[in-house]
C-alpha cells in the first residue's frame, strides 16, 4: 500500500508558526493532476495535488497551488511540458515560485520570480525542502523588506485570486518602501502578468 506524504505536510502545517488554511481538495481534478504529473502521494508535492485545493499561508501571503479551489488555480495551470516547468505557488505582491531544472540533468529545483527586482533566483532547494522551510519559518525571512505594518489584516482581506499592486512598483527606488506606496488589490493573474510584462521590457532575466 502506498505511504502518502500528507501525514508530513500535515504535521508541518500543524506546527508552523503562521495561520496556514487548507482548502478542500475535489478528487476528480486531484487524480488529473497526478496523472498528467505522474507523481504519487508518495512526494510532498503528489500529497499537496491530492489532499488539498491548495494552501494560503501567513494571512494568503503565500499561496502553494494544489488541486484547485475557488478563486485558486490547480498545479497545472502554469505547467510548461516542454520545459518540464512547473509553477508551485504564488505570493501576494505577484512573485512566482516554479519547480524546474537549472540545468539539463539536474535535479528539479525550486526558482522565484521576485516582484522587487524582477528576477529570477534558483533557491536550490527540492520542493519538500522548499514548503517545509516556508511552512517552518524562512517565510518571514524572505520577505523581511517587502513588507509594511498593518499587512496581516489587509493581505487576510484578499481573496484567493487577489494581489496587491503598489504604485510606484516594489522595482522602483521610489517603491521599495511598502508602507509609503499606494495599494490596490487587483486580480492576481493580471499582476503577474504585469510583472513578467515589465521584466522584459526593462531588461529579462531569463526563464529559470
Amino acid at each position: 500500500m502506498e505511504t502518502s506524504a500528507w501525514a508530513e505536510v500535515s504535521a508541518a502545517v500543524a506546527a508552523s508558526p503562521y495561520p496556514v488554511r487548507v482548502l478542500p481538495a475535489d478528487p476528480v481534478p486531484a487524480e488529473t493532476c497526478l496523472a498528467r504529473l505522474e507523481i504519487t502521494t508518495r512526494s510532498w508535492l503528489g500529497a499537496v495535488v491530492a489532499y488539498s485545493g491548495g494552501l494560503l499561508v501567513d494571512h494568503g501571503w503565500l499561496r502553494v497551488l494544489g488541486c484547485g479551489s475557488t478563486g485558486l488555480p490547480d498545479v497545472l495551470a502554469g505547467a510548461d511540458p516542454a520545459s518540464g516547468e512547473l509553477v508551485v505557488g504564488h505570493d501576494v505582491l505577484g512573485g512566482q515560485f516554479v519547480w524546474a531544472r537549472a540545468r539539463p540533468g539536474t535535479p528539479p529545483t525550486v526558482h522565484y520570480f521576485a516582484p522587487d527586482d524582477l528576477d529570477w533566483q534558483d533557491l536550490e532547494q527540492g520542493y519538500a525542502d522548499w514548503l517545509h522551510a516556508m511552512l517552518a519559518g524562512s517565510l518571514t525571512r524572505f520577505y523581511d523588506t517587502l513588507r509594511w505594518p498593518g499587512w496581516e489584516a489587509e493581505v487576510a482581506a484578499l481573496s484567493p485570486d487577489q494581489g496587491l499592486s503598489t504604485l510606484p512598483p516594489p522595482w522602483t527606488a521610489e517603491g521599495k518602501d511598502l508602507a509609503t506606496v499606494s495599494r490596490k488589490a487587483v486580480p492576481l493573474p493580471q499582476l503577474i502578468s504585469f510583472n513578467h510584462e515589465m521584466a522584459r521590457q526593462l531588461g529579462p532575466a531569463g526563464q529559470p
